[in-house]
């Protein structure tokens, strides 16, 4: 698979393959990845907590909202769920901020997963109170980011953004998920 593809191919998947497990050592291997990238000022100050268990996957399910912008739905339903998670932490001991860590960590594990024939969604609504008290994450952890993961179970199509200037991604009658994207010519500016 080339870059393009690669980047292509990694998009923010909602429905898996609930019978594809994803064990705890292609998680690591991911991490891995994340640990290999850079980070500002090298501070690596996140930390990472992995679920492949089913109860805690489920946990974490309800912790999370699932789809902007699909209004009329509540989410993935049972037998489409992700198999595993990451909750990605910012260790306020090592460092106060650790926003840039955390999506060149977060983009890193996806491609990863992606090159496995995995997939994922990233997710910054999350109850963060609710994760802290079930899975009794201490204070000094920031809670940034969960990581879901798992088989794609969906066909996402990369649209051009039409003259509405509408960036919402959106389900065709064939489940079909379609994620508008800026025209790149739009994207470059010059200034001369």
């Amino acid at each position: 698979m080339t870059f393009e593809e690669l980047i292509t191919k990694n998009r923010s998947y909602r429905r898996f393959y609930g019978d594809e497990i994803m064990n705890f050592e292609t998680v690591k291997k991911l991490i891995n990845y994340a640990r290999l990238s850079a980070s500002s000022g090298n501070i690596q100050g996140l930390k990472f907590f992995v679920s492949v268990d089913k109860t805690h996957n489920e946990i974490i399910f309800k912790h999370l909202k699932w789809a902007f912008y699909l209004k009329d739905w509540d989410g993935t339903e049972p037998g489409e769920r992700p198999t595993a998670y990451i909750i990605v932490l910012g260790d306020t001991a090592i460092h106060q901020t650790v926003e840039i860590d955390v999506g060149i960590a977060a983009q890193s594990i996806l491609l990863g997963a992606t090159s496995l024939g995995m997939g994922g969604c990233m997710f910054g609504s999350v109850d963060r109170a609710g994760l802290r008290k079930n899975f009794k994450i201490p204070k000094k952890f920031q809670i940034p980011l969960v990581i879901a993961l798992g088989k794609p179970k969906e066909n996402i199509i990369i649209d051009d953004v039409d003259s509405s200037d509408n960036i919402k991604y959106w389900r065709d009658e064939r489940n079909t998920h379609h994620v508008p994207k800026r025209r790149l010519d739009d994207l470059i500016i010059n200034f001369e």
